[in-house]
C-alpha cells in the first residue's frame, strides 16, 4: 500500500497550498507550468516546504520524465545515466523496428530532481553545470574557458526565495530539464 503522504501529495498546482510567491496566480513557477516551459532551476528551504511536490507537479505537467536522486547517495555516473541514456540507446540499436511501438513515440522531456544537492563536492558541482546552464548533452554542452564555480550553481535560484543555501537549516532541490 502507498504511504499516506504519497496519497495526499498535491497533484497540480491548484491542490498545493503556501510558496504564493512562487506558485501563487502570475508568479514565476505557477507561468512556467502552465506555460510549459522547460528550464533548470534551484528550490532550497527547510524540509516539509513542497521542494519535492513541486518538483512532481512541475514534471507531471509538462508530461516529462522524473528522475529523483539524492545527492547523498547519488554520483556523477547516476546523472550521467540519466542525461545520457537517449544517446546511448540509439547507439546500441541503429535500426528502429518499424512494428515496435515505442519506434516513433515522441521523446518526452526529462526532469532530474536532484535533492541535497548541497552536499555535492565542488567537482560534482562542476560536473553538473554544463547541464544545468544549457540543457544540452555533453556532447553539444559548450565548452568552458574558465573552470565553473560552485556558487555560479546557487546563482540559478528561483528570486524570492529567501533561505540562504549557506543556512545550515536549509535543504536545496535542483530540478534540471532536458531538452525533447
Amino acid at each position: 500500500m502507498e504511504p499516506l503522504a504519497n496519497r495526499i501529495r498535491p497533484k497540480s498546482l491548484d491542490e498545493f497550498v503556501g510558496q504564493e510567491h512562487l506558485v501563487g496566480e502570475g508568479k514565476p513557477l505557477r507561468v512556467a507550468i502552465e506555460k510549459r516551459h522547460l528550464f533548470s532551476f534551484v528550490l532550497w528551504g527547510p524540509p516539509g516546504t513542497g521542494k519535492t511536490t513541486i518538483a512532481r507537479i512541475y514534471a507531471g505537467a509538462l508530461d516529462a520524465e522524473l528522475h529523483e536522486l539524492s545527492a547523498v547517495s547519488a554520483g556523477k555516473e547516476d546523472i550521467r545515466k540519466i542525461v545520457e541514456g537517449d544517446r546511448e540507446r540509439k547507439g546500441k540499436n541503429a535500426y528502429q523496428d518499424p512494428f515496435d511501438s515505442g519506434a516513433f513515440a515522441p521523446k518526452r522531456p526529462k526532469v532530474l530532481f536532484l535533492d541535497e544537492i548541497h552536499r555535492f563536492n565542488k567537482s560534482q558541482q562542476d560536473f553538473l553545470l554544463p547541464y544545468v546552464e544549457s540543457g544540452d548533452s555533453p556532447s553539444s554542452a559548450p565548452p568552458r574557458r574558465t573552470p565553473p564555480s560552485r556558487s555560479s550553481l546557487h546563482s540559478s535560484r528561483v528570486p524570492g526565495c529567501s533561505c540562504s543555501s549557506r543556512c545550515p537549516r536549509s535543504r536545496s532541490g535542483l530540478l534540471w530539464r532536458g531538452r525533447r
